[in-house]
């Protein structure tokens, strides 16, 4: 059984720091890419940032340069690192894992979802 369960997540204020994990089980992790998307209350998911299995990051247009996607192939985890927060980044966060090739930043290339962790930034 695959499973993939995020933490991390909590309320935060403006321009505070949060690091996410998305501890992934049942399968060979090492070989699929990972990423993180979001969605906040009635707007669609939304791309946040991908590692693929040869550990190349890729950050959408609403992380990049405040937020690091990284992987562990010894734990099984990813993670996101995100910095400067702002309260338009509040939302459910979660964790995909796919081995597509192509169109990393599109939530139909990713097989397998975590249940998602609420992040909140507000003072």
């Amino acid at each position: 059984q695959v499973r993939l369960v995020e933490s991390g997540g909590g309320l935060v204020q403006p321009g505070g720091s949060l690091r996410l994990s998305c501890a992934v089980s049942g399968v060979t992790f090492s070989v699929y890419n990972l990423a993180w998307f979001r969605q906040a209350p009635d707007k669609e998911r939304e791309f946040v940032a991908t590692i693929s299995s040869s550990d190349s990051p890729w950050n959408g247009a609403s992380a990049r340069g405040r937020f690091t996607v990284a992987r562990d192939n010894t734990k099984n985890t990813a993670y996101l690192q995100m910095n400067y927060l702002k309260p338009e980044d509040t939302a459910v966060y979660y964790c995909a894992a796919g081995r597509g090739s192509s169109s990393l930043d599109s939530a139909s290339s990713y097989e397998y979802w975590g249940q998602g962790t609420q992040v909140t930034v507000s003072s």
